[in-house]
């Protein structure tokens, strides 16, 4: 056990918790002539262009939640549209008399995205002619390659696995966000790593591929093999995890995928060569050493922080659909997906629909089997307009293992009566019914944006217990939970002809007060709101890859 570790991960989330009389400490002004570049790329590397592929219209994105499809085969093809689909560039937006700025598939606090995504990968047809790590460069959607792998070496990596499978690998670079976020920045970057591994698991589902954690593999192992421990400095990237990606008809075959004993992995990860030196991003720096004080007691150091997987991995899928399958192409409401800026405060949400969204983010089956531990997040959600659902707060106990916990933690005297006509599987109870609308503005900072949705949220983790056997590293992992749900109501709220946006800015402990939460047991990590967007007009949309020349009529 860890304590010291666990103390500076208590100590880092007390101190980052934004209050009624003071928020989370930061600069308190945007730096501009620092704002970090956007875009990491690792001059001398050998660079290669991936496909642009146009919007596929076979797959609905509602089919995606029953069992996948035909594998597609690994080829150049199926890489590109991988990454075409998770981690590129979405569009450009840009203001009367303003630079243009980018957006992204994966969704990111503050548009800084700190997260960057590697390959690791044997040959590819048509791409890729001998194994190696590369790093993906949205800018272009190409990869630079940082290493070569022998063919023994890509072999030992990969024995026992799949014999068609890659990896991906994901970072952060803190700096993107503390420029603008300061200390709270750390928190930020996590839910990154959640949106952007939701990202990925999504736009491999609809090529028929699976997507799991490696969980078994320490950070010092991570950081070899992505290349990550020759950085250092404030604008270095920090090695966040591992994903197996693999044909989903193959889930079962041999050892469970990404399960392999820590030692397994400290042997197979090859001594590379890097090549390739990576960009400056900003002239100067404010630094945040608390960051790197959490960074640091959040690692896992050892083989014994790498414990073999909870729960084993599988495909099972979601429950069936409460509403008609829709007939959204799948890769069409992947990169359509938007933050909202500004809700109606006009709109109403069927309340069938309501339900199949909160039906989605239950924890067993897609897109949630790949996350190797027992679910940790509950959601609190201030109900505003819903069809035919009373106004009021509500409880989404996603297991049923939280009850007892959220129950004895939560309000006395609150109700707990089950939502009107919920299926039993959501374990949705309105707490008391009421117009909540004020209360979420509130607690969101006073955003209007939490009230004027048809419905804003805030995440519950089980926050002592995620740390109760002194294991620090855990505590990334709760806001990896809370981003991949936040990245299914991303899309579920598209889908619904409608928009979603993260809210990272809540008052931390006046969101407990409100539900009665006294210690830690539980903690609010994550807030989001679903509604009828209002668009603003002077903004002028570029399609994402026009400074390429390859502008299309199908993403404009």
């Amino acid at each position: 056990m860890d304590k010291k570790a666990v103390r500076v991960v208590r100590d880092y989330h007390q101190r980052t918790k934004h209050r009624l009389n003071r928020y989370a400490a930061s600069l308190g002004y945007l730096d501009w002539a620092n704002q970090p570049d956007p875009f990491r790329t690792f001059a001398g590397s050998q660079q290669i262009e991936l496909v642009h592929p146009a919007l596929g219209n076979t797959l609905l994105y509602d089919d995606l939640f029953s069992q996948p499809g035909v594998a597609a085969a690994l080829n150049a093809d199926f890489i590109g549209r991988l990454f075409y689909h998770s981690l590129a560039l979405s569009a450009w937006k840009q203001a009367p008399h303003t630079r243009p700025w980018s957006l992204r598939i994966n969704p990111s606090s503050g548009a800084l995205y700190p997260t960057e995504g590697y390959l690791v990968s044997g040959a590819v047809p048509g791409l890729i002619e001998s194994p190696g790590v590369f790093h993906y460069a949205p800018f272009r959607h190409g990869l630079e390659r940082r290493c070569r792998l022998s063919q023994e070496q890509w072999q030992r990596l990969t024995d026992g696995l799949p014999a068609a499978c890659l990896f991906i690998g994901l970072t952060s670079i803190y700096w993107r966000e503390s420029w603008k976020y300061g200390e709270r920045a750390f928190r930020y970057c996590q839910l990154d790593v959640g949106h952007a591994m939701g990202a990925i698991t999504f736009s491999a589902r609809a090529l028929g591929w699976e997507v799991r954690l490696v969980e078994t593999m320490a950070d010092d192992d991570l950081d070899r093999l992505l290349g990550t421990h020759l950085q250092t400095g404030i604008e270095a990237e920090h090695a966040d995890c591992l994903l197996v990606v693999y044909p989903a008809d193959t889930d079962g075959a041999g050892p469970p995928v990404g399960e392999l004993a820590p030692e397994a992995w400290r042997t197979r990860v090859p001594h590379a060569t890097f090549n390739g030196k990576p960009n400056p991003l900003s002239r100067d720096h404010h630094p945040w050493p608390v960051i790197a004080e959490v960074s640091q007691a959040t690692r896992k150091r050892s083989l014994d922080e790498c414990p073999l997987p909870s729960l084993s991995a599988s495909s099972a899928s979601s429950l069936p659909g409460l509403v008609p399958v829709r007939q959204h192409p799948a890769e069409q409401i992947f990169r359509q997906r938007r933050s909202a800026q500004e809700m109606d405060g006009r709109t109403w949400l069927e309340r069938r629909v309501f339900y199949q969204i909160l039906q989605r983010t239950l924890p067993h089956g897609f897109p949630f089997n790949g996350l190797p531990w027992r679910p940790c997040v509950a959601l609190v959600i201030f109900v505003h307009r819903v069809t035919d659902l009373a106004p009021g707060l509500y409880l989404f106990a996603r297991s049923a293992a939280h009850e007892t916990s959220l129950r004895q933690s939560l309000k006395s005297d609150f109700q707990w009566q089950a939502a009107e006509g919920s299926p039993p599987d959501l374990r949705l109870y309105r707490l008391m019914a009421d117009d909540v609308r004020r209360a979420a503005k509130m607690v969101s900072c006073h955003q209007d944006i939490a009230a004027e949705g048809v419905f804003s949220l805030g995440m519950l983790a089980e926050f002592d217990a995620a740390l109760a056997g002194g294991e620090a590293w855990r505590y990334p992992r709760l806001y990896w939970e809370c981003g991949r749900i936040g990245q299914v109501l991303y899309l579920e709220a598209e889908a619904a002809g409608m928009r979603g946006t993260g809210i990272g800015c809540f008052f931390d402990d006046v969101m407990h007060e409100i539900l009665g939460i006294k210690d830690q047991t539980w903690q609010s990590l994550y807030h989001f709101t679903v509604g009828g967007s209002l668009e603003d007009a002077r903004l002028r949309t570029i399609p994402p890859y026009a400074h390429l020349g390859k502008a299309r009529f199908d993403e404009t």
